[in-house]
């Protein structure tokens, strides 16, 4: 469910935290949220509002530019909004509840690994990690039959996003943002994420931005538009 208008996170003390009563589980809800980055002359988000809830998929389309990704990093935490508020299940969160609320995986994230294998890269940050969690996290994307021994540069270009999918899912996220997940991948590979991406929000809230709106062609998931730093419905 997406709304908009004109799970596992922590609390200030670092305790978990309990939705408050009468809320719905898996809401997440920005209100009047505004944006500009240092190296911006105006405001990149400009008094965003957003409801979205678990169920199905969330695609935000916008040109380059139009702050997709500034969006996805004022949610995650990764950047504190000018003003305004981010909830989840109607408590709002500081910047640093929302890192530990979101999981993020931006363009082309295989330029990014470090691990040497597939098994360091995904225990990379974490302090431990069993055998069975990694196992279980690989076999949620699809690389159960991977070769943790294996160079993450010598996976195919699929099997790389899949990797960098699972990265995230070991962080037990309750909400993922996704950066351009399909960009570079061939039409075959590009069915197989989609596929994935749409088993992956039955858990869990579910964000992609991409410039490319026609490569989702056909996926089943709500969408608006970012244009001029506002959201905009866009008809079924």
């Amino acid at each position: 469910m997406v709304i908009i208008a004109g799970g596992g996170t922590i609390d200030h003390a670092g305790e978990p935290w309990q939705p408050r009563p009468g809320h719905s589980i898996g809401m997440l809800e920005l209100t009047d949220i505004n944006y500009r980055p240092a190296t911006a002359d105006q405001l990149v988000l400009n008094c965003i509002q957003l409801k979205a809830g678990l169920g199905r998929p969330l695609l935000i389309s916008g040109d380059s530019g139009s702050g997709k990704t500034s969006l996805l990093e004022v949610i995650s935490g990764m950047a504190g909004a000018d003003s305004g508020s981010i909830s989840w299940n109607g408590q709002p969160l500081n910047q640093r509840q929302r890192r530990w609320l979101c999981g993020v995986v931006f363009q082309f994230p295989e330029r990014h690994f470090l691990g040497l294998s597939v098994s360091q890269e995904l225990k990379l940050g974490h302090r431990r990690l069993s055998s069975e969690e990694m196992f279980s996290a690989l076999r949620k994307v699809g690389l159960s039959g991977v070769d943790g021994r294996q160079a993450p540069e010598r996976l195919s270009g699929g099997q790389q996003r899949r990797l960098a999918l699972a990265v995230q899912l070991l962080r037990k996220p309750d909400v993922l943002l996704l950066d351009e997940p399909t960009a570079g991948l061939d039409w075959s590979v590009r069915s197989e994420v989609l596929e994935l991406l749409d088993r992956l929000s039955q858990d869990r809230l579910l964000i992609v931005v991409t410039h490319e709106p026609e490569l989702f062609q056909g996926w089943s998931c709500e969408h608006l538009r970012l244009r001029n730093g506002r959201l905009h419905a866009l008809s079924p």
